[in-house]
């Protein structure tokens, strides 16, 4: 445990950051979750729909710094890959 003052302060601010981008990252996992139930249940139209919203959500954690760009360009392309295959 710190105990100088500084290290008390980032320590805290850490913490924040830490649960906001867990609950960021779980919100971009169940859009991507959506567009996958789409595309199993073989519905293009709602399929398409939630592809917009989960390229949304990942150029969302790119720019935020939360993600890595190579992650979010891989994602991307499967998942637009996979719904054009419908």
């Amino acid at each position: 445990m710190a105990n100088i003052k500084q290290q008390i302060k980032r320590n805290k601010t850490n913490e924040k950051r830490r649960s906001s981008n867990a609950s960021f990252k779980s919100s971009v996992k169940t859009a991507v979750k959506a567009v996958e139930r789409a595309i199993t249940a073989k519905d293009k139209e709602k399929a398409v729909e939630a592809l917009s919203f989960a390229h949304k959500k990942l150029d969302k954690g790119l720019a935020k710094g939360i993600f890595h760009k190579n992650f979010v360009a891989r994602h991307k392309s499967s998942l637009a890959q996979q719904v054009n295959t419908l």
